[in-house]
C-alpha cells in the first residue's frame, strides 16, 4: 500500500488557517455577552368559536377585503360570483355542513355585498371568466393538524378572478365541533373508492396553499369547465336524477380533464342505479385501474362491528363481489403486486384495533385470492388500526366510513411479499 508523506509547513499553515476561521466565525456568532435579536414571537394558536360565527368572520374578511376594480363613475361594478362547492379539505367530499356554509354564504352576499351577483356553477357562467369562491372545511387536531383526535374545523375561503388569473382574497376562521353535522351527501356517501386525485388536489390547494396575489392552482383552473359539468352530474344524482346524472357523468368525461375519480364513482354509481350492471362493472373497473395507477386505492367496504364479516345488508353489500372481482381481475392483467391495508375508526383500545384491521385486510386477501389465484403469491396483509384515520371523528356512521376502509397499496414485486 503507497502512502503519501505529509508536508509538515502545509499542514501546520492548514491547521493556522482553519483556526483564524473558527475564531471570525465565532466573532460573527451571537455570543451569551453579544446583544442578540429577539426571537419572533410565536403567534398564539387560533381560538375556534362557533360554526355560524367561524363561517360569518372568514365570509366578512374574504368579501371585505376582496381587491375588486370599480366602474367608471366610481359606482361598484357588479361581478359575477360562482360558487365551486365547498368540500372537505382531506378527502374531498361534500357534507351538510359545507352545503350550509354555501347557503350563509349566498345569503350573506346578497343582504350584505351587492358588488357580487351570485349565479350557479355551471359551464355556460364558468366560460364567462367569473369569480370563483372556493372553499374548504377540515377537521384539525389543538396543533392545527390532520391527525389524532380532531378538535375543531378549520374554515378556509378563497375568491379566485378568472380573468385574471390570480386569488383576490381569503378568509379563513376555526369552528368548534358542536352542532356540526359532516354527513357526507348522498353521491360522497354512496362513493365506493377513493384515492387523491389531482382535481380534487388542485381545489385544495388554490384555497389553503394560496395568499391574495398568488396565481390559481394549475392543477384546478385547467378543470374548472369540467368540474362544473361534474358538479351539475353530482346535484343531479343527489336529487336521484339517475340518468341525467350518467348523461353528465358520461360528458365530463369526454371534456378535458375529467379522467378523475369522482367522474369514475360517478358512472359507477349512476350505472348501478339505472340497472346497467355490466356498464357499472366496467366503470368500477376504471376506479381500480385509476388507483393503481396512483398506486393506492381505498375501499370502503362495510364490515360488521368487530367482526371480519360484511354487514348483512344486501342493499350495501351486493355490489362486493363486482368490486372483489375487479379489484382481482385489473391486479392480475397489471401484473402487480399489492399491500392491502385494513382501517379502523378511533373506537376502541388501539391493540384490538390493530388486530381487527388486519384481520379484515386478511379477509379481503383471500377474497382476491379466490378470484384469482394468481395473486396469492403477489399480495400482503396489514393493518394499522386508527393510526391514519381521514376524518376522525370516530362515530362509526356514514360521518367516518373511509376511516374503516381497506386500502390497496402497489408495492415492488421485486421486494419480499
Amino acid at each position: 500500500m503507497k502512502i503519501m508523506k505529509t508536508n509538515n509547513f502545509g499542514l501546520i499553515w492548514r491547521l493556522s488557517a482553519l483556526a483564524l476561521a473558527a475564531l471570525l466565525w465565532g466573532c460573527a456568532t451571537p455570543t451569551s455577552e453579544q446583544p442578540q435579536t429577539a426571537a419572533t414571537p410565536t403567534p398564539p394558536p387560533v381560538q375556534p368559536v362557533p360554526f355560524d360565527d367561524a363561517v360569518l368572520k372568514a365570509a366578512n374578511d374574504l368579501f371585505s377585503r376582496a381587491q375588486l376594480p370599480a366602474a367608471g363613475a366610481g359606482e361598484p361594478m357588479k361581478h359575477a360570483l360562482v360558487i365551486d362547492p365547498l368540500i372537505d379539505g382531506v378527502s374531498g367530499s361534500q357534507s351538510v355542513a359545507t352545503q350550509s356554509m354555501e347557503a350563509r354564504l349566498v345569503e350573506l352576499v346578497k343582504s350584505k355585498y351587492p358588488q357580487f351577483t351570485v349565479q350557479p356553477f355551471s359551464t355556460e357562467a364558468v366560460a364567462k371568466s367569473p369569480i370563483v369562491l372556493v372553499g374548504t372545511f377540515t377537521g384539525v387536531n389543538k396543533e392545527g393538524k390532520t391527525e389524532g383526535v380532531r378538535e375543531a374545523f378549520r374554515v378556509c375561503l378563497a375568491l379566485a378572478d378568472l380573468k385574471s388569473g390570480k386569488i383576490i382574497s381569503k378568509g379563513v376562521a376555526r369552528a368548534k365541533p358542536e352542532g356540526v353535522d359532516i354527513t357526507p351527501t348522498a353521491y360522497f356517501n354512496d362513493s365506493p373508492a377513493w384515492t387523491p386525485d389531482q382535481a380534487t388536489e388542485g381545489y385544495i390547494k388554490t384555497c389553503q396553499g394560496t395568499k391574495p396575489g398568488d396565481p390559481i392552482n394549475p392543477l384546478y383552473a385547467d378543470r374548472i369547465l369540467t368540474a362544473a359539468l361534474v358538479s351539475e352530474a353530482i346535484d343531479a344524482y343527489n336529487n336521484r336524477q339517475y340518468r341525467k346524472a350518467l348523461d353528465l357523468y358520461q360528458s365530463a368525461l369526454r371534456s378535458p380533464g375529467g379522467e378523475q375519480l369522482r367522474v369514475y364513482n360517478g358512472l359507477y354509481l349512476a350505472s348501478w342505479k339505472v340497472g346497467r350492471r355490466n356498464e357499472a362493472a366496467q366503470a368500477f373497473g376504471r376506479i381500480v385501474d385509476y388507483g393503481l395507477t396512483n398506486k393506492r386505492l381505498a375501499v370502503k367496504f362495510l364490515f360488521k362491528p368487530g367482526s371480519t364479516d360484511f354487514w348483512p345488508d344486501r342493499q350495501v353489500t351486493g355490489p362486493y363481489p363486482v368490486w372483489l372481482k375487479q379489484i382481482a381481475q385489473r391486479t392480475a392483467e397489471n401484473k402487480g403486486c399489492l399491500e392491502i391495508v385494513g382501517h379502523t375508526s378511533r373506537t376502541g383500545p388501539e391493540p384490538i384495533n390493530d388486530r381487527l384491521s388486519l384481520l379484515r385486510a386478511g379477509t379481503i386477501k383471500q377474497k382476491l385470492e379466490s378470484d384469482a389465484p394468481e395473486l396469492r403469491t403477489r399480495t400482503i396483509a396489514n393493518g394499522v388500526g386508527s393510526r391514519e384515520n381521514l376524518v376522525g371523528t370516530a362515530t362509526d356512521d356514514a360521518r367516518d366510513a373511509l376511516d374503516r376502509r381497506v386500502e390497496f397499496k402497489v408495492v415492488d414485486c421485486r421486494a419480499p411479499i
